[in-house]
C-alpha cells in the first residue's frame, strides 16, 4: 500500500501538524473513492476486502454503506454545492437497501442485532443531509426508510453506548413526523444518565469499562443528538449538561494523545483508529466549548495524521482491520471489513463549512507537546503522564469487570499501564501468563491475574507526582469458556484463587515506582512465593538490550528492582501486537514474603534517561522515600493507599 498523498503543509497556520481543511478533504475523499470501488451494482452494499465478521457478509456489506453514508453526510454537510454526485450515489444506494424487494435489501434491525447500531449511523446521515438526500427520496422510499428504522423501535439492546443508537434512530423518525415512542428516548436517557462517574466521563456499562467508547459515542452523540433537537425547550437543559460535561472529559483526554499525534492504545475496537478524534470535532460543533478552537483542531488534526503517515488509510482509500496497517489477529467478534470506518466519526469537522473559523485559528500545543506532565484522572482510575512526547497511563481502576469478578485479565483493559507508543501482546502464551505491564505472583511459573480487583486510593502528591493503588485477589486460569472476545477477558471455568496482592504507582514523568505485597495473614495456597514484575513493551528493531532493560531507536523500556535483589530478564514475544515488528519485555522477578513490600520502578521514555533510575528507602515508620532522578524527593507510606481487606 502507498501512502496517501497530501496538499502542502501550512506551517504557520498548524504550528504541529501542517494540517489545513484541504487535508482533511483528502482523507475523506480517498475512503468515500474506496468506498465508490468497492460498491455493489444497486449501490446499497460496500463490500470491502478481507475475511468475514462474526454477523456475515451481508452485514459487512451494510456497515461499508452505513458508516461510509455517515462519512459522506459529513461531506455533504459542509460542502452542500459541491458534492452533488456523492449525494445521489448514496442516495440510490440507500433506496436498494431499504426496499424490501431489492436483491440488496438490508437486513433489519428486528432481524439482526448489528442492524441496530447501522441504524443510527443511518439516521445520523440522514439528518446532517436533509436537503439534499431525504429530499431527493420518492414517497415509496420515505416510507420504506420510515419501516426500515421503526424495526429498532421498543427493541432491546446491549446496556452500554447502544442506547445512543436508539435515540438517534428514534429521534429522526420524530423529526419525519413518523410514528415512534417517547418513552424508549426517556427510558434510554435514563440509563445513560446511569452510567455517569463524574469529571465529565461515563462508563460504556455498569462496569468499569473506560476506553475510547467513551469518547466515540459517550460524549459524542448527545451534539449530534442537540442539532436534532434544536430548539425543543425541553431538552436545554440537558444539552447544557451534556456540553460542559464534553468539556470535562475533554479536560483530561487531551491529555492521552501523544505529540506525534497517537491516541492512547487501549480498550476495544481500536480498528476503528481516528474515531478518538470525534470528541474534538464534538466540542467545535457544539458551538460553546471553552477549550480553544486551535487546541481542539489540532488535537482532530493530530490524530488524523498520525494515522495517515502510517497508511492508514492508503491511497487507495481502505481501512483494513489493523492499527496501522492490517493485522486481522485484532478483529474481535463483531469485527468484519466494513467494521474500520467508525473511524468517520473522527471526520466530523469536515461537515463544518470552510468559512468556520475552526480553520484560520492557530494550533496551539497539547499537553504532550508542552513537556512533562502528571495527572490524576478519577473516574477510570489513571494516572495519565507525559514525557518525551509519549503520554502513558498507569491503571488501577479498569479492567471491564466489576470488583471481585474473577475473569482473565483482558490485555486491553487490565494491564498496569498503556501508552501512545506502545501495545500490550494481544494474542500469544502472555494472554494467559501476563507479562507486559503486569505484576503477577507465579504459580507453576505462571504469572496470576488482577482482573477484579479492588480500586484504592488515586492522589495527586505534588504537582509533577500522583499515586494510585489497587489490590487483587491473586487467581491462575486453569480453563476458559472460550468466550467472543471483546476486549475484556475470557470467563474463567476453572482457576486456583490465591492470596491477596497490593500494587501501589507513584508517577512522576516517565517513571512509575511501583510497591507490591504479598497481604499477609492468609493461607499459602500453593504458589512459587516469587513475584514477577513485567515492564513497558517495546516493538519495533532493538538497538540495544540488556539485563531487563530493551531500546529501540526512538525508546526505552527498563524494570529496576529498587529494594532488595532480583533476578532479571528481557523477553520476545515475537508478533503479538499491531505495531510493525517483534515485541519485547524486560521484567524482574524476586523473592514474594508475606507481608513485606517489593520495590520495582518501570521506565518508559528517552533512552539516554532511563539509564538513571529513582532511588527508594525506608523513612520513618511505613513511610518509603523516593529520591527522583530530577532531584526531587517523594515520601509515601503505600499501606495506607491500598483498600482495605475485602472478599475478592
Amino acid at each position: 500500500m502507498s501512502l496517501l498523498t497530501l496538499p502542502e503543509t501550512d506551517r504557520d497556520l498548524s504550528p504541529y501538524t501542517g494540517w489545513t481543511r484541504a487535508h482533511w478533504l483528502r482523507v475523506a475523499d480517498a475512503i468515500l473513492d474506496g468506498a465508490r470501488r468497492h460498491t455493489s451494482p444497486g449501490g446499497a452494499f460496500v463490500r470491502f476486502p478481507g475475511a468475514p465478521g462474526g454477523y456475515g457478509a451481508d452485514v459487512d456489506a451494510l456497515e461499508g454503506f452505513a458508516r461510509t453514508f455517515m462519512l459522506a453526510a459529513f461531506r455533504i454537510a459542509g460542502d452542500p454545492e459541491g458534492t452533488t454526485e456523492l449525494a445521489e450515489r448514496y442516495a440510490s444506494g440507500f433506496a436498494a437497501g431499504v426496499d424490501p424487494a431489492s436483491p440488496e435489501r438490508w437486513l433489519r434491525p428486528d432481524e439482526v442485532d448489528q442492524a441496530k447500531v447501522e441504524s443510527a449511523a443511518l439516521a445520523l446521515g440522514l439528518h446532517l443531509t436533509r436537503d439534499q438526500i431525504w429530499a431527493r427520496f420518492s414517497d415509496e422510499t420515505r416510507t420504506h426508510v420510515v419501516d426500515y428504522l421503526s424495526g429498532f423501535l421498543g427493541a432491546p439492546y446491549p446496556p452500554n453506548n447502544w442506547a445512543w443508537f436508539r435515540i438517534l434512530t428514534s429521534q429522526f423518525l420524530a423529526s419525519v413526523g413518523a410514528a415512534h415512542r417517547p418513552d424508549d428516548i426517556e427510558a434510554d436517557l435514563a440509563l445513560l444518565d446511569s452510567f455517569e462517574r463524574g469529571g465529565g466521563w461515563s462508563s460504556d456499562g455498569h462496569e468499569r469499562a473506560y476506553d475510547h467508547y467513551c469518547g466515540w459515542a459517550l460524549p459524542f452523540y448527545p451534539v449530534i443528538w442537540g442539532d436534532m433537537v434544536r430548539g425543543d425547550e425541553r431538552w436545554t437543559a440537558r444539552l447544557e449538561r451534556s456540553r460542559a460535561a464534553l468539556d470535562d472529559y475533554l479536560d483530561d483526554a487531551l491529555h492521552l494523545i501523544g505529540a506525534d499525534g497517537a491516541p492512547l492504545f487501549q480498550g476495544r475496537s481500536l480498528t476503528y483508529r481516528f474515531a478518538t478524534a470525534g470528541p474534538a470535532w464534538a466540542a467545535v460543533l457544539g458551538g460553546s466549548s471553552r477549550h480553544d478552537l486551535g487546541l481542539l483542531r489540532r488535537a482532530a488534526s493530530g490524530q488524523v495524521a498520525h494515522f495517515a503517515r502510517h497508511g492508514a488509510p492508503g491511497d487507495d482509500g481502505v481501512l483494513p482491520i489493523g492499527w496501522h496497517g492490517p493485522w486481522r489477529r485484532m478483529a474481535q467478534r463483531y469485527s468484519g471489513p466494513g467494521s474500520p470506518y467508525w473511524a468517520a466519526k473522527g471526520l466530523l469537522g469536515i461537515a463544518l463549512s470552510e468559512d468556520h473559523p475552526v480553520w484560520s485559528a492557530t494550533e496551539l500545543p497539547l499537553p504532550a507537546d508542552e513537556g512533562a506532565f502528571t495527572r490524576v484522572i478519577a473516574a477510570p482510575g489513571w494516572i495519565a503522564s507525559a514525557d518525551d512526547g509519549v503520554a502513558r497511563i498507569a491503571n488501577h481502576g479498569t479492567d471491564h469487570r466489576d470488583e471481585g469478578d474473577g475473569y482473565a485479565d483482558g490485555p486491553l483493559y487490565a494491564r498496569l499501564g498503556y501508552s501512545t507508543a506502545t501495545s500490550p501482546a494481544l494474542v500469544g502464551d502472555t494472554v494467559a501468563d501476563p507479562l507486559d505491564n503486569h505484576i503477577g505472583l507465579l504459580r507453576g511459573g505462571v504469572a496470576s491475574h488482577r482482573s477484579g480487583f479492588a480500586r484504592g486510593e488515586i492522589v495527586a502528591l505534588d504537582a509533577s507526582t500522583a499515586l494510585a493503588a489497587s489490590t487483587a485477589r491473586a487467581r491462575w486460569p486453569l480453563a476458559f469458556a472460550g468466550d467472543p472476545d471483546h476486549g475484556g477477558g475470557d470467563t474463567v471455568t476453572r482457576s486456583v484463587p490465591g492470596p491477596l496482592v497490593d500494587t501501589v504507582s507513584v508517577v512522576r514523568g516517565a517513571w512509575d515506582v511501583r510497591f507490591v505485597r504479598v497481604r499477609a495473614g492468609e493461607e499459602d495456597l500453593g504458589h512459587d512465593g516469587t513475584v514477577r514484575a513485567g515492564g513497558w513493551p517495546l516493538t519495533g528493531d532493538v538497538a540495544d538490550a540488556g539485563e531487563a532493560w530493551i531500546r529501540t531507536a526512538r525508546l526505552a523500556s527498563r524494570v529496576v528492582a529498587l529494594h532488595g535483589s532480583a533476578r532479571a530478564g528481557v523477553t520476545c514475544l515475537g508478533d503479538v501486537t499491531p505495531l510493525d515488528g517483534a515485541t519485547s519485555v524486560p521484567w524482574i522477578a524476586t523473592d514474594a514474603p508475606d507481608g513485606e513490600w517489593i520495590v520495582a520502578a518501570a521506565f518508559l521514555g528517552d533512552p539516554v534517561r532511563a539509564a538513571e533510575p529513582p532511588a527508594a528507602s525506608r523513612d520513618a515508620g511505613d513511610a518509603w522515600r523516593i529520591t527522583w532522578p530530577d532531584g526531587g524527593a517523594t515520601v509515601v507510606d503505600p499501606a495506607s493507599a491500598v483498600p482495605t481487606a475485602r472478599d475478592l
